[in-house]
Order: C-alpha cells, then sequence, then structure tokens
C-alpha cells in the first residue's frame, strides 16, 4: 500500500505532536514544520499528498506560504487556524485552500476532514471524461482543458465542476453543492461556494453553449445552450 504524507504546519509544537500522533495512528507518515518558510522548504524537498496549514505564523504566515505552494502546485491544503471569522475562512478559500478547521478542534474530527480531503482529490476512474464546446473535463486524470489549454485548479474547484457539469441544466442550491462536493454540511458557509464558483468563472469565461449561471433566490446551474 503507498504510504499517504502529510506535512503540518504550525508554530505550536505540541499542536504538531499532537497531529502527528492521530495521523500516525492511521497510518500516515508526518512531516512537521513550524513557520511558511520552513514548510515551503520540506514541500520542495518530499512529496506530500496533503498540507494542514496554521494561518498564524511567525517568518512566512499561512496565507503567504500557501501563495508561494499555489503558484506550481494544486496539493491538497486544510487552513488550520485559530480565526472563526467568515472573512478569514474566506480569503483562505480565495486563495485556493481546500477545507479549513477552526482552534480549538477535536483532533478525530482533523483526521476525517483529512480523509474527506484527499478521498475527493484522488481520481475515480469509473467517471468518464465530459465534454463541451471549448471544454473537456477528466475525472480520470483531474484536468480541465479549456480551448485546448489545460487549466490549473485545486482539487474542490474541479469537484464542484465537475458535479454541476454532470448535472447539466439542474438548478442546485448552495446547501446541496455543499454536500454533495465537500460531503459534509458547512453551516452558515454558503459563500465557500461562491468562492468556488467564482474562481472558476474566471478560469472558464462564458461559452456561446454553455456558462456556469446563478439562479437568483436560489443557487447555481451548468447550463448548456
Amino acid at each position: 500500500m503507498v504510504e499517504t504524507k502529510v506535512l503540518v504546519v504550525d508554530d505550536d509544537s505540541n499542536i504538531c505532536d499532537l497531529i502527528e500522533l492521530y495521523l500516525q495512528k492511521e497510518g500516515y507518515r508526518v512531516y512537521k514544520a513550524h513557520n511558511g518558510s520552513e514548510a515551503i522548504k520540506i514541500y520542495r524537498d518530499k512529496t506530500v499528498d496533503i498540507i494542514v496549514l496554521d494561518i498564524m505564523m511567525p517568518i512566512m504566515d499561512g496565507y503567504e506560504t500557501l501563495k508561494e505552494i499555489r503558484k506550481t502546485s494544486s496539493v491538497p491544503v486544510l487552513m488550520l487556524t485559530a480565526k472563526g471569522e467568515t472573512f478569514d475562512r474566506v480569503l483562505g478559500l480565495e486563495l485556493g485552500a481546500d477545507d479549513y478547521i477552526v482552534k480549538p478542534f477535536e483532533p478525530k474530527e482533523l483526521v476525517a476532514r483529512i480523509k474527506a480531503v484527499l478521498r475527493r482529490y484522488k481520481p475515480q476512474t469509473q467517471k468518464r471524461a465530459l465534454e463541451f464546446s471549448d471544454l473537456i473535463i477528466d475525472a480520470d486524470s483531474y484536468i480541465v482543458k479549456y480551448k485546448g489549454q489545460e487549466m490549473e485548479m485545486p482539487p474542490k474547484e474541479f469537484e464542484l465542476l465537475y458535479f454541476i457539469a454532470s448535472n447539466p441544466n439542474k438548478v442546485f442550491t448552495r446547501d446541496q453543492l455543499l454536500y454533495e462536493v465537500w460531503g459534509y454540511d458547512y453551516p452558515g458557509d454558503s459563500r465557500t461556494v461562491d468562492v468556488h464558483v467564482k474562481r472558476l468563472r474566471e478560469k472558464l469565461p462564458d461559452n456561446k453553449e454553455w456558462q456556469i449561471k446563478t439562479v437568483w433566490g436560489v443557487g447555481y446551474k451548468f447550463e448548456v445552450k
């Protein structure tokens, strides 16, 4: 069995050790860093499957670290933060985070979140590629091509796009999309969907034959004309 590798980044060594303890029980290999600069060095030296990234850190905070990672990689990132305000969560998502969890947290919940992100990141070979005008969404390889160009797309963006495109012209509420794509509820955080839709639209401008359309007062749909 291929070993799953996790990079845990937090300036609190006790938190790092606690997370490591629970992840090792699940059979994961854990690398630890205590600031963003150290995390970047480890990330470049090691091939990791997911990063658990704290926001408030010295030298280089979580936001700057995430920006640096996203310049070259779509590796899943789960933000770990003591901040619970919507602004902080949305900013992390806008920068490319795939999920977040607020301190204090239950270690078992963190492990469950990590498993959920990894489960959605891995290609599901039973799904076929979807093809529309100028757009190919290939679930076997997690690749999206728009006008022949491969688009950089983090796992959650891909999952959202694939789901709505698999159900053309069907309207989904934000809560439905949260449940179907993320796999569990984000109470009161429907803006998570809005953030991801915004990022998809920036990468995939409307085509004459399809568009990601807002249905006001309801949610979104992938409209095929």
